[in-house]
């Protein structure tokens, strides 16, 4: 024995690289020896990694292309670079680049494989963290824009003959654009039930008088603020011109589910005198949101005792639950 018989195996176990050695002349090419950086990366202890193929650091989530990868190099004798899912023995899965090597003696026979390894967990999670925060940004951006797209319409259609009243026209609108953003932000951007939406528009006004009733429909969240828009021009209408600004008038919501979006309906009684005519700015604009934005439809009906509005939405992520 030579020093470097003695050397080699001292080095091998004294890296901070984890690695191992493999006897593909043994059955199933057990691994022979394993230093201490393998044994802390994997959390087995030596008398559980020698003698054992190497596929037991693989699980239900190791890639099928990775694992025939390192197959076929030992089967071909070739060496690999190769990055696979690997589980530690406490279950947890960890990113591993594994480097193998075959090692042939001084006549050309294959008496080892060599196999170093890098934990890439921490790179790889900071990767898929750049990418989710670009994809949030990109999201915020595109929120942010329909939300000033909405914002520049309010300010540029809104009709008022006094700076005063103008002024407080635009700063309810914005308001309940507002409103829909803190509700957005606080179900986390997902979708959000229609009944909360027209419950947290028609809140001042509930009673006797105005009536909701609906099951459970949810609307995706790129729909919440230019629908709470649209609720509140109506009834802002209703309020100053409709059946809340007749004694004995009142207001009847519901909705549900259509096959392919959700259906909502508005009705006010006891207000003869609100007849068609000329449109006003809120009409115009709940018209535009409808048709233009939301890709859906309105239909409104003039009854002897009051209106009959009939909205529709199209293709929700979600149904009635």
């Amino acid at each position: 024995m030579n020093d470097l018989d003695v050397l080699a195996p001292l080095a091998l176990e004294r890296s901070p690289t984890p690695m191992v050695i493999t006897d593909p002349r043994q059955p199933d090419n057990p691994i022979v020896l394993a230093n201490q950086a393998f044994l802390d990366l994997c959390g087995y202890a030596a008398d559980e990694v020698i003698g054992r193929n190497c596929r037991f650091l693989q699980g239900p989530e190791s890639s099928l292309e990775a694992v025939a990868a390192l197959r076929r190099a030992v089967d071909e004798r070739q060496p690999a670079d190769v990055e696979i899912l690997n589980y530690r023995r406490d279950g947890a899965a960890y990113w591993n680049r594994i480097h193998l090597s075959p090692v042939n003696d001084r006549e050309g026979r294959l008496v080892y494989f060599f196999a170093a390894q890098i934990d890439l967990t921490a790179q790889r999670e900071a990767e898929a963290l750049r990418v989710a925060e670009h994809r949030l940004l990109r999201e915020v951006d595109h929120r942010a824009m329909n939300a000033l797209a909405l914002v520049q319409g309010i300010v540029r259609l809104t009709e008022a003959d006094a700076v005063r009243p103008y002024s407080a026209a635009v700063q309810a609108r914005v308001g309940a654009l507002a409103r829909a953003h803190q509700l957005l932000s606080a179900r986390g951007w997902t979708p959000v039930a229609l009944g909360e939406i027209v419950r947290g528009e028609t809140a001042p006004h509930l009673g006797p008088r105005l009536s909701l009733a609906g099951p459970e429909v949810m609307i995706g969240a790129q729909q919440v603020q230019p629908l709470t828009l649209v609720l509140h021009e109506i009834i802002s209408n209703a309020v100053r011109h409709g059946a809340l600004n007749r004694p004995g008038g009142s207001v009847a919501v519901s909705w549900g589910a259509l096959p392919d979006g959700v259906e909502l309906s508005w009705v006010e009684r006891g207000c003869p005198g609100a007849a068609a005519g000329r449109p006003g700015f809120g009409t115009r604009m709940t018209d535009a949101i409808l048709k233009r934005q939301l890709r859906g439809s309105v239909e409104r009906r003039w009854e002897p005792d009051g209106l009959a509005l009939a909205m529709t939405l199209p293709a929700l992520p979600a149904t009635t639950r």
